[in-house]
């Protein structure tokens, strides 16, 4: 039995657990009044995830609270009685408070962006905190929330400190904590064999993520951001899988080796094709198709992108492979599925794999990537500059009209695009480009005298706004260049402006809008056939009727009489890897899970399906000998 004595020494670590559950479970009941009941999390679901999310917190609080533990068996009780030490505890418990009040919103926020706990988008904010605690303090009223949780713990410990400062009045023995200390380290046993998800219990994603803990959902993150395919992921015998992939693959283009492990396809010249004219990819950040009329919005949001759909070949049915600019990336310029959990852009040993660019400089085409911030971010100058790509980046452009923390503005970005490639064709020679846009995000802020559109406070709509306003003035200007007639344009999303909805993967936060634009090259079309991230790069080549040899595992969406329920399209989330084939999913997720559903286009939602080992299996062999063919440098 534990004394009094040793109670009183260890009673503001009761204090501070009490306040930190006490915190957690108003946290839990925030989100689900406002996003959660949006998300079809029923009062009883709501009941269960705040029992079960008290386990998950109880289990967080082993290991926060292991310092203090420590800290109170440890100090002598001469010290413990000093005066600074009265002075460091109280700092201390300030502090924590404080800590714990700003950490409850930061989920908030995070939540409302993310609609998930801390997960691998924090772990990469982190890894780059000189634009993200930009972005933060231009997104968010920082200063005022400060106050708030200043003056919010000052009241609380204002409230408790007559009761806490007495905690080391009464004389303990060692002996006596450290009993105390050995129980709290025997705890830290079962809690080690717990994840934030081990209690996970419903089908609905959001309900999940309510009983999730935001401490351990990020330290999860940060655990799995480069994971073993095959230790964590759904596996069959390698040679299974790749002759499955071959299977999947099978009549786009030759193979070019009896390798069996050799996915490699060669594309002879095509007769009728565009020929070797200039291909310019406009990446636009966070457009989701939702905001374009051409796809039922009656905003008009989207004038220029809506014009732009009608003159060129429309995509009605564009998914991306991510909801991170890193994997939009990826996938168009490597025609690679979406590997769990980090994009190879970001992932060590990404240099001279098979690219897109590679393949277009094999055409004597000059490659190039231009971005409007500084490349270093999220490692795409280093990906592109050691895949063949020329680099240009905010360090290559002179006194821009506007700039914030992600960069200069689009107007900015497409001025410097339209010199850039007026050099290129000085030079007589076709160019291949990826631009990457940076204005359609936080803070939303832009040039100012732009009608409609305020410079600040318009939020995310201002920002679409202003995004499409851009496209539309820089394709006007190339109009009247010389190498316009002979380009087409591929405008296209990196993802969509945010990822929520009760599945593990949401398909309608995956719509994004595609066209190819070239007025004087194609005729003006609509196609209903389902077309993923990761197929781009071969549709391009199929429509230019370029010859080339590649492992990609995209395919060409245009050529022939395709079936729109056989074509696949790859999909990533978090931690989980999808892959759907008309109207089935397959998701396959940590601990070598592997579910299916069936899709509903019209209700957007997804119901379970019975056993389909078939489905299963053509899934885990396509990112299983994308994860073999990428992590053993074969994929070239």
């Amino acid at each position: 039995m534990i004394s009094s004595p040793v109670l009183n020494r260890f009673r503001p670590l009761l204090f501070v657990s009490l306040f930190y559950l006490g915190l957690s479970f108003v946290l839990r009941l925030v989100l689900w009044k406002v996003f959660g009941a949006a998300a079809g999390v029923s009062w009883g679901a709501l009941a269960s995830s705040l029992g079960v999310g008290l386990v998950n917190d109880l289990v967080v609080l082993v290991f926060l609270n292991l310092p203090a533990t420590l800290y109170l068996t440890f100090l002598p009780e001469r010290w413990a009685r000093s005066r600074w030490q009265k002075i460091c505890f109280l700092a201390l418990l300030f502090f924590t408070v404080f800590g714990l009040f700003y950490q409850a919103g930061a989920e908030f926020f995070f939540f409302e962006e993310f609609d998930a706990r801390f997960n691998l988008v924090a772990v990469d904010y982190l890894i780059y905190p000189h634009e993200v605690l930009i972005n933060i303090w231009e997104s968010y009223p920082v200063v005022r929330i400060l106050l708030v949780d200043a003056l919010l713990s000052s009241l609380l410990l204002g409230a408790f400190w007559p009761r806490l400062r007495t905690a080391f009045s009464v004389p303990t023995r060692l002996g006596r904590r450290l009993g105390f200390a050995g129980v709290h380290l025997l705890l830290l046993v079962p809690a080690l064999l717990l994840s934030t998800d081990s209690f996970d219990f419903s089908g609905n994603r959001v309900t999940n993520e309510l009983t999730h803990n935001g401490v351990s959902s990020l330290f999860c993150a940060f655990r799995t951001n480069h994971l073993d395919y095959n230790a964590y992921y759904r596996t069959m015998p390698i040679d299974q899988a790749f002759l499955q992939a071959r299977e999947e693959l099978e009549g786009d283009g030759e193979f070019s080796s009896k390798d069996p492990q050799n996915l490699n396809r060669s594309h002879p010249f095509r007769p009728g094709g565009l020929g070797r004219v200039n291909v310019v990819v406009i990446v636009e950040e966070s457009l989701s198709a939702s905001y374009s009329g051409l796809f039922g919005n009656p905003e008009s949001l989207t004038p220029n992108l809506d014009a732009l759909g009608e003159k060129g070949i429309l995509f009605s049915q564009a998914y991306a492979s991510g909801t991170r600019t890193v994997r939009g990336l990826e996938a168009i310029s490597t025609s690679l599925p979406p590997i769990p959990s980090e994009a190879v852009v970001k992932r060590p040993g990404n240099e001279n794999i098979a690219n897109w660019g590679e393949v277009m400089q094999g055409n004597g085409y000059h490659s190039s990537f231009l971005y409007g911030g500084f490349g270093a971010f999220d490692n795409m100058n280093y990906f592109f500059g050691h895949n063949g790509f020329a680099i240009s980046d905010r360090s290559d452009i002179d006194d821009p009209a506007f700039t914030n923390i992600w960069g200069v503005s689009d107007g900015d970005l497409f001025n410097h695009a339209l010199d850039y490639y007026d050099g290129l064709a000085g030079e007589k020679k076709p160019f291949f480009s990826i631009i990457m846009s940076t204005s359609n995000h936080r803070p939303y802020t832009f040039p100012e005298g732009i009608p409609g559109i305020p410079a600040s406070g318009g939020g995310r709509r201002a920002g679409v706004q202003y995004a499409d306003y851009a496209l539309g003035e820089f394709l006007r200007e190339a109009g009247s260049h010389s190498w316009f007639d002979q380009t087409l344009f591929v405008i296209v999303a990196d993802h969509c402006a945010r990822v929520y909805g009760r599945a593990e993967i949401p398909i309608d936060t995956f719509h994004i809008p595609l066209v190819f634009y070239a007025p004087a090259l194609l005729t003006p079309s609509r196609v209903a056939m389902p077309i993923g991230q990761i197929d781009i790069a071969p549709t391009v080549l199929g429509l230019l009727g370029l010859p080339y040899t590649a492992p990609f595992y995209g395919q060409d969406v245009l050529n022939g009489e395709g079936d729109p329920k056989l074509h696949p399209l790859f999909m990533n989330h978090n931690h989980d890897v999808a892959m759907m084939i008309g109207d089935r999913l397959a998701v396959l997720g940590l601990q070598k899970s592997g579910d299916l559903y069936l899709y509903d286009r019209q209700k957007e939602s997804q119901s379970p399906l019975p056993e389909d080992k078939d489905l299963l299996d053509r899934a885990t062999a396509i990112y299983q000998s994308a994860y073999d063919l990428y992590i053993n440098h074969r994929y070239q």
